[in-house]
């Protein structure tokens, strides 16, 4: 699975980080998301799904 942000749509609201922090964290300033693995494991793809359904802004896209 690849793995992209629309930057321009994150806020920050940090749902991402809760669901998968091995492949989200935020930045310093907490507003904006740091993808840490955009080519995570297949054991995570659970966690990465409940970060795309969680995300309020819907700025996480999959392919794969």
């Amino acid at each position: 699975m690849k793995i992209q942000i629309e930057y321009g749509m994150c806020d920050g609201h940090g749902e991402c980080v809760i669901a998968a922090p091995e492949v989200f964290d935020l930045n310093d300033d907490g507003d904006e998301v740091i993808l840490l693995d955009d080519s995570p494991a297949e054991s995570l793809r659970d966690k990465v799904n409940a970060a795309i359904k969680l995300c309020p802004v819907a700025a996480i896209r999959v392919e794969g």
